[in-house]
């Protein structure tokens, strides 16, 4: 597979994973929500890092990063860290 490819792969996911989570920070009750979105975050992270930060910008709209950070002691901030971290490191890895 192509870079091109896999850059438009990981963008879909991207789009698709921060649309899902939409208004996460509403649902303390549910940390699925959470990590997903962390891991868009780490995604987006990542893809910025490795140069592509204009494709990113064009796909999605920036997070509210420090809002969830706050919560990071408490079991849906723990799981947006994680899915943040996971997100950040296996987008790494593919590319």
């Amino acid at each position: 597979m192509s870079d091109p490819e896999l850059l438009h792969q990981l963008l879909r996911l991207l789009a698709s994973l921060t649309a899902d989570s939409e208004g996460y920070l509403e649902r303390e009750d549910d940390s699925q929500l959470w990590y997903n979105r962390g891991y868009a975050n780490g995604m987006a992270a990542a893809l910025t890092a490795l140069g592509h930060g204009e494709a990113v910008a064009r796909t999605i709209d920036p997070d509210p990063y420090d809002q969830a950070r706050d919560q990071q002691h408490l079991p849906w901030g723990k799981a947006y860290e994680h899915g943040r971290e996971m997100g950040e490191r296996e987008t790494h890895e593919v590319m």
